[in-house]
């Protein structure tokens, strides 16, 4: 078999071919809210609890996250697409909260009212991957909703469940 020629777009394919979990990731900036889309999330250790998630460095979201030390990972619903496609869309940063319900655990970050499940983080480390942050995190706070319903998965360049 001949291998394809590697380009950005081919790896693209061939990753998407995996489905991946769908989060909104959050942070505060003083008083303001500030979150973005990532599925680029992923458990580490169940002792400690740690989790890892994937930031572009060139993302506002990602500067905050770095000082701040701080994140909460809002695992979404199978019925929360628009909110995924809300916290993805660049020119609506300061719209992504407009008329969503949060409160806070441990950490500060806003946790999104009716998500699947939260886990409100530390930073423990960083490391650098190519244009993205790898933020490693311990848990601080965890929940879920009594009614655990069906994840948000995206595969194949579009949002589905399981």
């Amino acid at each position: 078999m001949a291998l394809p020629i590697f380009t950005s777009e081919k790896f693209r394919q061939v990753l998407g071919s995996f489905p991946t979990g769908v989060t909104i990731v959050t942070t505060k900036d003083g008083k303001e809210n500030r979150g973005l889309t990532v599925n680029s999330f992923c458990s580490v250790s169940l002792n400690p609890p740690l989790v890892l998630i994937g930031i572009e460095k060139e993302h506002k979201t990602h500067k905050l996250v770095k000082n701040s030390g701080v994140f909460a990972v809002n695992i979404l619903r199978e019925d929360q697409k628009e909110l995924a496609e809300r916290f993805s869309k660049i020119n609506r940063r300061r719209e992504r909260f407009k008329d969503l319900s949060t409160w806070v655990a441990v950490t500060g970050s806003p946790i999104l009212e009716g998500c699947l499940a939260f886990i409100d983080c530390k930073v423990v480390s960083e490391y650098s991957g190519g244009d993205h942050t790898l933020f490693l995190a311990q848990a601080e706070a965890i929940g879920s909703a009594e009614d655990q319903g069906k994840a948000l998965v995206f595969h194949q360049g579009k949002y589905t469940s399981v």
